[in-house]
């Protein structure tokens, strides 16, 4: 029996890679424990629950970014940090540590190594967190979502994906699909979703140009997001709705979709091989363009800047590629091999060989 402690979260983007890999694990070996390290503030206080693995709780100790009170105090606050997860690592008798990134994990590899056990790296994003910089360094294993991340020694191993859009069946779910939605299961569909709480540019630009795409013979499905003001419009072949909570059926559905590209967002259409339309999100560090670009750069999916997405550009560009359709096919081609579904058992073959392991299989 081993015992794996996963060390992460904060944010839906690191804590549904890390419950991927929990799943994987137990479903490969019942008898194995999986613990999560997190914090009290971040997602992970909820979902890890949820889904029913024991969550240890570390202090959220952030990285100061300037000289202030914080910064001077902040090397005792980590080192604090470090001996409660070293007391985990010991009274559990953890066997190998694996970090997603976030708050927690930085304790967790230094720990990991004080402690003699092997760790590994998953980085979800194309530009790599701090903590996932630090603990590259020592790590048995690196593990990236995209290709030309720059972590030290790191392997394209793809993200661990959600069950239901790992064994998805796109054509064997498309009527489904198309009567939960209310759609014609025999015309093509445009998927815009923004997260689960939406974005408001995509919002706005398909407010005023959702009658160009029905003109273009296409079906739009729209996902606002739970706290937008849009107005359903009511027309036939025009799907909105606030929230979805089967995505899986939705990317069944779709035939081209418009997205942010969040680094979950990214993996789950490439490794379905849809075609795409990305639209960064404008704030932050530029993560959300780079996490675009392997798929860009295969031919899969276009990249448009947030402030040029607005409905001059729908009709001038979006409407004839909904009219090519041997573009489309070439996108789709290009997308069914830029990304993996096999992200979960890769990381798993990383913590088999940091354990001296050959590989196994579920």
């Amino acid at each position: 029996m081993t015992t794996y402690l996963l060390a992460g979260g904060g944010t839906a983007g690191h804590v549904n890679p890390l419950l991927a890999v929990a799943d994987g694990i137990l479903a490969r070996d019942p008898e194995d424990t999986v613990l999560v390290l997190g914090t009290a503030e971040g997602l992970e206080s909820r979902l890890v629950p949820q889904r029913g693995y024991e969550l240890l709780i570390v202090p959220k100790v952030p990285f100061p970014r300037r000289p202030n009170g914080a910064a001077l105090a902040f090397p005792a606050r980590f080192s604090r940090a470090v001996k409660t997860v070293r007391s985990y690592i010991r009274d559990r008798g953890v066997d190998v540590v694996l970090g997603v990134g976030g708050y927690a994990a930085a304790p967790a590899y230094i720990a990991a190594k004080r402690e003699g056990i092997p760790s590994v790296v998953h980085e979800a994003n194309a530009r790599p967190g701090l903590a996932n910089v630090l603990g590259a360094r020592s790590a048995a294993a690196v593990g990236m979502a995209f290709a030309g991340t720059p972590l030290k020694r790191g392997e394209v191993v793809g993200m661990p994906l959600r069950p239901e859009i790992v064994g998805l069946d796109r054509a064997a779910a498309r009527a489904e699909a198309a009567e939960h939605f209310g759609l014609d299961a025999s015309k093509p569909v445009l998927l815009v979703f923004g997260g689960s709480l939406g974005a408001r540019r995509l919002n706005e630009t398909l407010g005023e140009a959702w009658r160009d795409v029905l003109a273009a013979g296409w079906q739009l499905l729209h996902v606002t997001g739970e706290k937008s003001d849009a107005v359903d419009p009511g027309a036939p072949g025009y799907a909105m709705r606030r929230y979805v909570d089967r995505m899986d059926l939705a990317f069944a559905l779709a035939d081209l979709i418009v997205s942010r590209s969040g680094a979950s967002t990214v993996s789950e259409i490439s490794a379905l091989g849809i075609p795409a339309v990305y639209v960064p999100y404008p704030v932050g560090n530029g993560e959300q363009r780079l996490n675009a670009a392997s798929a860009v750069s295969a031919g899969a999916a276009l990249l448009v800047d947030d402030a040029a997405f607005t409905p001059a550009w729908v009709r001038s560009s979006l409407v004839p590629l909904l009219g090519d359709e041997e573009r489309i096919a070439r996108m789709a081609s290009a997308a069914s091999g830029a990304g993996t579904r096999r992200g979960t058992e890769n990381v798993l073959s990383h913590l088999d060989r940091a354990l001296g392991r050959e590989e196994r299989t579920a």
